[in-house]
């Protein structure tokens, strides 16, 4: 049997790849709605409960600390009990704390509730990318998952628009706005019907039968999409197959630290905790910063909307470019620019005009640097710790996530708006100069030469051609 690798490199673009990513997008799209909800009812709740600016900022932290639980662990899980078990639970999990966070009478409560909900949307959006990942062919897998997390946004847009319309209506807007977020409950019945185990995960725990049977599947459907038969795959004799090999290891956390890998996590590590504690302390606060610095709650809605909104075409940008110029330097061009707007927002944001200007550039520029980053570390890793690796990466952003919040309540009653942004432009920065130093690319890299032509992140000039000649034909 030719390997699960080789049957997928051979698949061209085709209407089963659209749907899939159709799917699984909609998971990305409610785990961003149901985050960013959050932002929109801490003024709100800050009132209604007589918060400080210091309890603000651990209440904003909550959900990350159930992200950096729930990302760790549906890595782990998910290398050893398969991406759609992990995928279909961990949408659950977080619907029903969602629904539980709404019936809030204190602080506290609604804390651990939302810690709760985000152990199930971090659990989801870390196993997402690297299933995605092991269904499409390397020459499309860049556009496809750029095109995932540009689903984020479209949930951002929405959170902002409940918020806008449901939240200032009465007193208990902000439950109703909640409720509405624990509506995809449904699409735990859809996802177990519709959505295939990766093949790949099957045969790198050595069930072939079950693999190709998964497969097989997969090929009829592209095949009914593309209204023709498959070709035989052809097998890359440069590239031993992962079944003649028998390379089944069982890896584990630690191999992410082994000589072979540490360089790689680092990296990934740095970038990652950069981008995510700007994120989601930018948008976290932001609409509480806006209010602080005098604006109406429904003004501060709409500026949110419209930095929200400029996230489109950063992740349009990113895919669109992922495949053409390569991950690096799309990576790069989206940290840098995420750096200057920040610089802007720090020194320039005095008026409505300057503060969607440049918040805007910055939403668009961190877009492009995510929409790379859910391609770049499935990349990094092989088959039998991939989605560990992508969990323990964005397990350990998340604590920039608790982080970011927290620091931002003490910084912000010190040093006003230009203080909080200062310091996110410095740590931007460190995140930029570690990708210029310890990155490498992976264009047009098939998982399985990850696995087994790699050596310490870089190939030979014969495999890489011999590679090359491969996805030519």
């Amino acid at each position: 049997m030719q390997s699960i690798n080789s049957r997928i490199e051979r698949i061209p673009d085709n209407g089963y790849n659209k749907k899939l990513l159709g799917q699984t997008g909609i998971g990305y799209l409610f785990d961003a709605l149901d985050g960013t909800m959050l932002s929109f009812t801490l003024p709100v709740i800050t009132a209604l409960w007589a918060l400080t600016s210091h309890q603000t900022g651990i209440l904003a932290s909550s959900l990350f600390v159930g992200y950096l639980f729930g990302t760790a662990f549906s890595g782990y899980l998910g290398d050893r009990f398969g991406r759609k078990n992990v995928i279909m639970w961990t949408l659950v999990i977080y619907c029903v704390a969602t629904m539980a966070s709404a019936l809030a009478t204190n602080w506290e409560f609604f804390f651990w509730a939302r810690v709760v909900a985000g152990f199930g949307t971090g659990g989801e959006a870390a196993i997402m990318a690297p299933y995605l990942a092991e269904l499409i062919s390397s020459k499309y897998r860049g556009r496809y998952t750029s095109l995932l997390t540009g689903f984020f946004p479209l949930g951002h847009i929405s959170a902002a628009a409940l918020s806008y319309l449901i939240i200032p209506v009465s007193d208990n807007g902000w439950r109703i706005a909640l409720f509405v977020t624990a509506l995809p409950i449904f699409m735990f019945i859809i996802w177990r019907r519709t959505l295939p185990e990766s093949p790949l995960w099957l045969e790198s725990k050595g069930r072939y039968k079950e693999a190709d049977e998964a497969m097989t599947r997969i090929e009829i459907a592209a095949e009914n999409s593309l209204k023709y038969k498959l070709p035989n795959p052809e097998k890359n004799t440069s590239i031993p197959s992962i079944i003649e090999e028998k390379k089944f290891k069982k890896d584990s956390f630690l191999t992410l630290f082994s000589k072979k890998y540490i360089k790689r996590t680092i990296m990934l590590w740095v970038v990652w905790f950069s981008l995510v504690y700007t994120n989601f302390g930018f948008l976290t606060w932001l609409p509480s910063l806006l209010v602080n610095q005098g604006y109406e709650i429904a003004s501060s809605f709409i500026f949110s909307l419209l930095i929200y909104a400029s996230q489109i075409p950063g992740y349009i940008t990113g895919a669109i470019l992922n495949d053409k110029l390569g991950r690096k330097p799309v990576l790069l061009i989206g940290m840098a620019g995420a750096t200057i707007a920040a610089l802007g927002m720090a020194n320039f944001a005095n008026s409505a005009a300057t503060i969607i200007t440049f918040g805007g550039l910055m939403s668009m520029f961190m877009s492009i640097g995510y929409s790379v980053l859910y391609t770049y570390t499935p990349e990094q890793f092989p088959t039998s710790i991939r989605a560990t690796g992508m969990g323990a990466t964005s397990a350990f952003s998340r604590v920039g996530g608790i982080l970011a919040p927290i620091v931002i309540g003490y910084i912000y009653p010190l040093y006003g708006f230009s203080g909080v942004f200062i310091m996110i432009t410095a740590i931007l920065v460190i995140g930029t100069l570690t990708v210029m130093i310890l990155g490498k690319e992976t264009k047009a890299k098939s998982l399985e030469e990850v696995e087994v032509v790699y050596k310490d992140g870089m190939v030979s000039n014969s495999q890489e051609k011999d590679h090359e000649k491969t996805i030519g034909k």
